[in-house]
């Protein structure tokens, strides 16, 4: 599992860019993570599924409330990854109003969240290969800091606890 003081891994990730028209493009668009990452501070966190109870009603909403006070503090951008389609991450992120606060990045395959070794089998709650839930705070593609919620908690990467660390 990647941890504070390392680089993170090459990876694409998957966005359905909106027009000035805020109408969706057909196509995603896949993303290196090394050109993203390149000269920004980051906040990435991640949620086992989008449209999940726990992943809609709290941890993206926090981000998306606390979006101006993360930039105050010298966050360039806010990450929400899941290991789901860009669709869905899209439709997700119209459905919170996420639009210039918070970025959701499709995973679809979990490569990208396998090479960080945080994916986790939730097979027997019907999700498959997810992601676990967690928060980083990356500069320069170097994670400063980094919490993983274990089975079942959201305390660690909640938006409030993450900008005390900044």
């Amino acid at each position: 599992m990647i941890s504070a003081g390392q680089a993170l891994p090459e990876g694409l990730l998957y966005e359905l860019p909106e027009t000035a028209t805020g109408v969706c493009a057909t196509q995603a668009a896949a993303l290196k993570v090394s050109e993203l990452v390149a000269g920004k501070h980051l906040v990435i966190f991640a949620v086992p599924g989008a449209f999940t109870p726990t992943c809609s009603a709290q941890h993206l909403p926090a981000f998306i409330q606390l979006s101006d006070a993360f930039r105050a503090r010298g966050i360039d951008e806010i990450w929400c990854v899941s290991v789901n389609d860009a669709y869905v991450m899209q439709a997700w992120g119209q459905a919170q109003q996420s639009r210039n606060r918070v970025r959701l990045l499709a995973d679809g395959a979990a490569r990208w969240t396998r090479a960080l070794g945080l994916e986790q089998d939730a097979s027997e709650r019907g999700l498959g290969l997810r992601s676990k839930r967690y928060a980083m705070i990356v500069h320069d593609g170097a994670v400063q800091y980094l919490a993983v919620e274990a089975p079942g908690q959201f305390e660690a990467s909640r938006a409030e606890r993450v900008l005390q660390r900044l």
